[in-house]
């Protein structure tokens, strides 16, 4: 039993050591892309907005107010940063989920290795005091 906990907690160990500088450069590039991307946004709000400036020239009854377009623009914003921020979210949960999964698995193998020994040690103390009593028995 000592040998395949050996074993598993190397495989543990080893599976950490080779995902950890894959989940910190993961972590750099998502940061990095984040960063090219918000640019990106903000030119595309920036043409939003000069094809809203053609909307404030004078208007008649029954074309739609500037207000609306501009209210409109907004929300496009509000939504893509948004997007943007559940993306991280799941990026982070992402990295976590992947550090912490082989350090949950090995000190879950260690705790039931533990109670394991803890329960052979007890059903060991039974048999003895069983074992004590039937001598006491026999000799009377």
């Amino acid at each position: 039993m000592k040998a395949k906990l050996l074993n598993v907690l190397t495989v543990c160990v080893v599976t950490f050591a080779v995902l950890s500088p894959g989940l910190v450069v993961f972590g750099i590039i998502w940061e990095r892309h984040l960063e090219l991307v918000k640019p990106h946004n903000l030119a595309c709000e920036v043409n939003n907005t000069t094809t809203d400036a053609s909307a404030l020239a004078p208007q008649t009854e029954g074309t739609h107010s500037p207000q609306t377009n501009i209210k409109s623009s907004d929300r496009n914003v509000v939504h893509q940063m948004l997007t943007v921020a559940e993306q991280y979210k799941f990026a982070t949960i992402l990295q976590w989920f992947f550090l912490l999964t082989p350090i949950c698995v090995g000190l879950g193998i260690l705790f039931y290795d533990r109670y394991l020994v803890h329960r052979a040690a007890v059903l060991k103390e039974q048999v003895e005091m069983l074992e004590r009593l039937w001598q006491q028995s026999i000799e009377q």
